[in-house]
């Protein structure tokens, strides 16, 4: 992926007609949908070109992931006529204003997908980052007109089609038979009907997210759970899901990722997923379901063993406290990334036993713990930051803390632990761009593991020790 913004507009054209012809994915981070247009386009010369050289078709490509400023139906059309070999496209915007008719997408612009009949995987994205907006234009017709060329599509991916309704989803379920991933979001009319009739197609659905469909209540998720093999489930922001979709969502065994953000769900139905499902949980999220207390550590982790949970996010919830902290470190899950942001009942002693746990047998304190996302959290003191230093999480790669933190303090933990990334201003930790949620999002640490160093180098940390107790010394109170 490169940016385009460091091009001058003739210049990158003379750039793309330059690419290999055996390129097979290109991932541009923003181009205007207009340049795509006119570099896609064999009757178009780029302007102010001094060689008129033309840009090339890029017959290769299969893979095509692009931000834009507007999906329109031209570039749509050019880019579905041009790759004559594209299996992949992705198209996301975030439109600054509400787009006009001529820089926008609609039924007739759908209805150009996939003119070679080779696409597996679609992606039609309207991100809300800058303004509240949908694809207006689109309804259940331009879903229908696609669908009769996209009968052997594998992945769908619509984000923003608000007035697409149960008619356009039922539709892509019953006319693409060899679909396994399903993503929706913000389908504002998307109701549990869609999925009253599942289990009577011939689907096999891995991976599916329904981000931000209110409508959409425990009985659709009743219906969904007839895919056993669902190792990916996304319902974030589904805020009329409760417990009983819990206990549907029990009966997954292979289940890898649940993210369950914002849901109304209580600490019983937590305790549905020990049954089965936490066992091959591989991530899972429950931040900001705020009817949850430190019962929901106990009632999913108690007695389990085996476990590869490795990402837990338990931000935002109001009634979890220490003691929710320090029955997961004594149930020794090993965890690599743990984001407890927000909430007001976590503090100092939270850090303390995440720091004593010992995972395996293993001799170094925190061993797992790569990520620890410790924003505005209520009761963080210096004392948290002690504890914080080494031989304490040798492993921490990414560290999460409240602005309010003496400065001293930090740039000392900094130079004690050059491996460390500290965000003090409440920047998300290991957030992908694309955010697709299709696997695992992993860090790219760094080569060298800062455990591994120390016993290799048996260092001396007297000095940094000492310049952390300094800090500490002449810091100010925290508030």
């Amino acid at each position: 992926m490169f940016d385009i913004s460091l091009f001058l507009r003739h210049n990158f054209a003379r750039v793309w007609a330059l690419a290999s012809e055996k390129l097979t994915s290109l991932e541009i981070g923003y181009i205007s949908s207009v340049m795509v247009t006119e570099l896609l386009s064999p009757n178009v010369e780029p302007h102010q070109s001094p060689n008129q050289i033309r840009p090339s078709i890029l017959p290769g490509i299969q893979k095509l992931c692009l931000s834009v400023d507007y999906i329109t139906d031209a570039m749509v059309g050019t880019i579905s006529q041009g790759l004559v070999s594209l299996t992949h496209l992705d198209l996301r915007d975030a439109p600054l204003i509400e787009p006009r008719i001529t820089f926008d997408l609609t039924n007739s612009g759908l209805q150009q997908i996939n003119q070679h009949g080779k696409l597996k995987h679609l992606s039609l994205i309207r991100s809300q980052e800058f303004l509240i907006t949908y694809f207006r234009r689109v309804n259940d017709l331009g879903i229908l007109l696609m669908a009769d060329k996209c009968a052997s599509m594998e992945s769908i991916c619509l984000g923003g089609f608000c007035r697409v309704t149960d008619t356009g989803f039922k539709t892509i379920l019953h006319s693409c038979s060899n679909l396994y991933k399903l993503r929706v979001s913000h389908g504002t009319q998307l109701t549990d009907l869609v999925f009253h009739d599942i289990s009577a197609t011939s689907l096999s659905l891995t991976h599916v997210c329904l981000r931000w469909c209110n409508l959409l209540t425990n009985h659709a998720i009743k219906s969904l759970a007839s895919n056993t093999g669902i190792k990916v489930l996304d319902l974030r922001d589904c805020k009329n899901l409760g417990d009983e979709a819990l206990r549907a969502i029990s009966s997954l065994p292979q289940l890898k990722i649940l993210l369950l953000d914002g849901s109304d769900i209580s600490d019983v139905g937590v305790s549905y997923l020990r049954l089965t499902v936490i066992t091959s949980l591989v991530k899972l999220s429950l931040r900001g379901c705020k009817r949850l207390t430190d019962k929901c550590i106990s009632a999913l982790f108690d007695g389990t063993s085996k476990l590869q949970l490795q990402e837990l996010d338990l931000s935002n919830l109001p009634h979890l406290s220490d003691n929710g902290i320090l029955t997961l470190a004594t149930c020794r899950v090993p965890i690599s990334e743990l984001r407890v942001r927000q909430c007001p009942l976590i503090g100092d002693t939270s850090v303390i036993a995440l720091a004593s746990m010992l995972v395996d047998d293993d001799r170094w304190y925190g061993s797992s713990i790569r990520l620890l996302d410790l924003y505005n959290c209520g009761g963080i003191t210096q004392l948290a930051f002690r504890w914080l230093k080494k031989p304490y999480f040798p492993r921490l790669r990414w560290l999460g803390v409240t602005g309010s933190v003496n400065r001293d303090i930090l740039d000392a933990l900094a130079r004690s632990r050059p491996f460390l990334n500290v965000a003090c201003r409440g920047e998300e930790l290991g957030v992908d761009q694309w955010d697709n949620s299709d696997g695992m999002y992993m860090h790219d640490y760094d080569e060298v593991d800062e455990l591994e160093q120390w016993l290799m180098e048996g260092e001396d940390e007297s000095d940094n020790d000492e310049e952390m107790a300094n800090a500490e010394i002449n810091a100010e109170p925290m508030e």
